[in-house]
């Protein structure tokens, strides 16, 4: 009886005669290349140029590196939990400013001093945006919270009925509450990220790369 074939034998059989893309492999790793430069600046930015390690490299892969670069930095940019993520910004906002350095030689659609001005204003408007986020988010807690209170000291009220002594209950700990939290919470906070997902999108286009 003939044996079968397992699923990685036919995909190996497949590929054997197929040769492998030099300019694919060399795109992948110079972009891993520029993933790893953008995090070492984010550590420690006098430990890494990344406008300086941009411009020693040959122009025709400059976009490469610059792409990888790029997508750790965006991965920074995220809704702040508390005013101690803010410290974070200006460190990548030095970041996205270092890869507009040229920028009309590096990929970008602007010249560097244009979109060194662009930038620096969106990430202004991203503090101020991100602090109104903070504060919103505490206030519609403090809403919810107290919308809920009546129905808590009622649930609080039965229990003690039945255990014949006080309870104090953590809202959070409420299935019921819990859900009517996080729907309430979760339609302020998409409507946040679809606004930052904009103003990543425009930073991508000053530097000229894909989101």
């Amino acid at each position: 009886m003939a044996l079968i074939k397992s699923a990685l034998e036919l995909a190996l059989e497949k590929t054997k005669d197929m040769k492998a893309d030099p300019a694919a492999i060399e795109a992948a790793e110079l972009r891993q290349e520029g993933k790893k430069a953008a995090g070492l600046f984010l550590d420690d930015p006098s430990a890494m140029d990344l406008g300086k390690k941009l411009s020693s490299t040959p122009k025709e892969k400059r976009i490469h590196l610059k792409t990888g670069m790029a997508e750790v930095l965006q991965a920074q940019i995220q809704l702040p939990t508390n005013e101690g993520a803010l410290a974070k910004l200006e460190r990548v906002a030095l970041g996205y400013t270092a890869l507009t350095e040229g920028a009309g030689i590096l990929g970008g659609p602007l010249g560097g001093a244009m979109a060194d001005k662009k930038v620096q204003a969106i990430f202004q408007q991203l503090a101020a945006f991100f602090r109104q986020y903070i504060d919103d988010m505490k206030n519609v807690e403090q809403a919810i919270r107290k919308q809920w209170a009546p129905k808590l000291r009622e649930k609080e009220r039965q229990m003690a009925a039945r255990l014949g002594q006080d309870v104090r209950l953590d809202p959070m700990m409420d299935p019921e509450f819990s859900a009517f939290y996080k729907q309430n919470v979760g339609a302020v906070r998409q409507q946040y990220e679809a606004a930052l997902d904009k103003a990543k999108a425009e930073l991508a286009a000053i530097i000229g790369v894909e989101r």
